[in-house]
């Protein structure tokens, strides 16, 4: 082990609560380098912390332990659990849907439950809320640090059966593709869709060619308009909108300089739509 945590949560930094999952991973080894990938994930969305790993994960070395703390059934029987993935990391996280992302991209080949009798802070045991606290960030310290193994954690359990959430699957036709929108650029505003680019480049689509894009809202039409596809924000005009291909291989909607989601008031879910056809 490394001796490296990454944490993330939808706590926010505005209380203590960061703070004491720090204080206690610290408490376990001072050594530890503890980083954070993000705690705005939108509150109870595990959705989005899902697709955060996701984002994220890959571009970190074998034997870092992730804590994923976006646990809106805290204190139920849902289970909390450690996750091994095929590239060597650890994920530490409530088995709610927060691995979905993982499992389907990356790929998870082992998965324990964390034993509460070993692997829970002392003189915790009434505390039903704060699990990222005194079962996460702990059980992630012990094992970062060596203290314990991995098969320390506790009880094997079958990859097959853990949690998934729903994701969209691409709809191909011959003139078009399509899609939902999965997650936001948030400070950017650009919208990041489930359609993947090997998906969009069955259209055979060409830098600097227009397609019609067509936004839904349920059933609702939010946007239709015709879209430049390029390669990058500064193939359009500051102020109008692009099609490109993002940084995970997933289609991208933007405007140049500006927030596409704003613009249009656009949320994220299956119930957005999103659709590209080809002008001929």
């Amino acid at each position: 082990m490394n001796k490296t945590i990454v944490l993330q949560s939808d706590f926010g930094l505005v209380d203590g609560a960061v703070s004491a999952m720090e204080g206690v991973a610290l408490s376990v080894c001072e050594d530890l380098k503890i980083h954070h990938l993000t705690h705005d994930i939108t509150p109870y969305n595990i959705f989005e912390a899902s697709y955060r790993l996701f984002q994220t994960i890959e571009y970190w070395p074998e034997n870092v332990v992730f804590v994923s703390v976006v646990d809106p059934g805290v204190g139920s029987k849902r289970k909390s659990v450690v996750a091994h993935t095929v590239n060597g990391q650890y994920i530490v996280t409530p088995d709610n849907g927060t691995l979905t992302h993982i499992k389907k991209f990356i790929g998870i080949d082992q998965i324990r439950e964390i034993s509460e009798a070993v692997n829970r802070r002392k003189n915790t045991e009434e505390s039903f809320t704060f699990h990222g606290r005194d079962v996460y960030a702990y059980t992630a310290a012990r094992l970062a640090a060596g203290v314990i193994s991995f098969e320390e954690v506790g009880e094997e359990l079958s990859v097959d059966r853990i949690v998934e959430l729903p994701i969209t699957r691409t709809q191909v036709s011959e003139n078009s593709v399509k899609g939902s929108i999965d997650i936001l650029d948030v400070r950017f505003g650009s919208l990041w869709t489930s359609i993947k680019r090997e998906e969009f480049f069955l259209l055979n689509p060409e830098y600097g060619k227009r397609y019609e894009l067509t936004i839904y809202n349920n059933d609702m039409l939010v946007y239709q308009n015709q879209v430049i596809f390029g390669r990058s924000f500064a193939d359009v005009r500051i102020g109008s909108p692009v099609i490109y291909i993002n940084s995970l291989y997933r289609v991208g909607i933007a405007i140049n300089q500006g927030s596409f989601a704003k613009a249009y008031n656009i949320g994220v879910g299956a119930q957005w739509s999103v659709e590209i056809t080809r002008i001929d």
